[in-house]
């Protein structure tokens, strides 16, 4: 007898799809917030539809500047933050593939303490040692930079314990195989270990960016100018608890602007990034 799933199936879909209108209300009410005009968000008769003034509000967001409080056009901002995410992402997975393979493939002492002294390491994140971390970066004249932003961020114990783990299960044979073909320690890492832990990469480059793109102490004490502020700060900047009026439908179109580099990360690397994590030979 073969079993009705249907209405298992209907119940499961109706589930997910209370989930997601649960999860995506907010966000569509944050976009139609950022197509009105601020009296309209002010006296609390916010419409269910989008207004008319969305070219307005997303052109003076990105280009011209939002409110007294950041005066910095939203796109800069996203441009800042855009190098930081990238420089984080980009500098943690070169840096973590590296020691990995080191711990896992060269014989030298101290190997394993070495790994657990990086490990270790995961219980100090930077607002622990933001204090000396800071006068570091002070001292080497990083403030107000790109490199002062990403810099002390790139180091990342997660990353050298997910490519170690992947290195383990690399079987012998191919390190065997590559010796017997003449080829060093680098071109065995170049040729081989480097294209079978793409998917690794590209789910530890997807978790990496969006903890770049999110960071708020770090910018918010290293950075005294408008034009290195990210959007993160930007978006505490506009919401004012002072006298001043706070321009809501401009910081709404911010926040959808902040929410689209993410996304698109996310949606362009999904598979990789699935794979990467719940790969069955991993």
């Amino acid at each position: 007898m073969v079993e009705d799933r249907r209405f298992g199936d209907f119940l499961a879909y109706v589930i997910l799809t209370l989930g997601v209108l649960i999860v995506a209300f907010p966000l569509y009410i944050t976009f139609v917030a950022s197509t009105w005009d601020a009296s309209t968000i002010i006296n609390g008769k916010l419409p269910l539809y989008p207004g008319p003034y969305l070219l307005e509000n997303y052109h003076r967001t990105l280009f011209v500047g939002t409110s007294s409080s950041t005066r910095e056009p939203v796109f800069n901002m996203m441009f800042n933050s855009l190098v930081m995410a990238l420089a984080i992402a980009f500098g943690k997975i070169s840096i973590c593939i590296l020691s990995a393979y080191a711990v896992v493939y060269y014989r030298f002492p101290l190997r394993m303490t070495a790994f657990w002294l990086i490990f270790v390491t995961l219980m100090l994140p930077v607002e622990v040692r933001i204090f000396p971390t800071f006068k570091v970066v002070a001292d080497l004249g990083f403030l107000d930079t790109y490199h002062g932003l990403a810099v002390p961020l790139i180091a990342s114990a997660t990353g050298t314990l997910l490519f170690r783990q992947f290195f383990m299960t690399i079987p012998d044979e191919l390190l065997e195989a590559s010796k017997i073909d003449g080829a060093g320690a680098f071109r065995f890492f170049k040729d081989t270990v480097l294209p079978l832990s793409l998917t690794t990469i590209a789910a530890l480059f997807v978790i990496q960016f969006i903890y770049g793109w999110n960071q708020y102490l770090w910018p918010l004490l290293i950075t005294t100018k408008d034009s290195m502020q990210t959007i993160v700060i930007g978006i505490k900047k506009m919401i004012v608890t002072a006298d001043a009026l706070t321009e809501w439908q401009l910081a709404m179109t911010t926040a959808m602007l902040a929410m689209l580099p993410p996304v698109a990360v996310v949606v362009l690397m999904q598979r990789l990034f699935v794979k990467g994590l719940v790969d069955q030979e991993k």
